[in-house]
């Protein structure tokens, strides 16, 4: 099985583009942290980077409406895409391409730096907001910066 869970901060706003036959397509890189011990009783925050893919109409409501710092889950499946660069070697990247996105917060939330109650979740696909007993974390770090590869998209 190929299943990716992931819930996280955008490392910057969404790039929405179109494919010939005009499907959207949105593009974006998530930041997802870890504590981690270190020492005695020392703890360190790691932060790990994912690019994500999203097609058609959930493309669209990403593109519309997250932004850089917005709290998001993704669902989806891990691809792994093989180019030659400007210099002939072989490149790979490996991104999550998204079946569910969620939108965990609200863009009013990620702009004063809040979050949303705990279990509050609103899909991509129109479905009302809920509330569930899922445990969602209460706050992530601060993120650093996302790598900045030279993927050709």
């Amino acid at each position: 099985m190929n299943k990716v869970i992931l819930i996280g901060r955008l490392g910057a706003d969404p790039d929405i583009r179109y494919t010939q036959s005009g499907t959207p397509v949105v593009r974006f890189n998530l930041a997802t942290n870890e504590r981690v011990p270190v020492g005695e009783g020392n703890w360190e925050d790691r932060t790990e980077w994912h690019r994500i893919v999203v097609f058609g109409k959930q493309a669209e409501a990403c593109g519309n409406y997250l932004a850089k710092g917005r709290l998001v889950y993704v669902e989806g499946r891990l691809r792994t895409n093989q180019w030659e660069d400007a210099q002939g070697v072989r490149r790979y990247t490996t991104e999550i391409v998204a079946s569910d996105v969620g939108f965990l917060d609200s863009g009013r939330d990620a702009a004063e730096g809040t979050q949303a109650p705990q279990g509050s979740y609103q899909r991509t696909q129109g479905g009302p907001k809920t509330n569930s007993d899922a445990p969602f974390p209460d706050a992530l770090p601060e993120m650093s910066t996302p790598p900045d590869d030279d993927i050709p998209f």
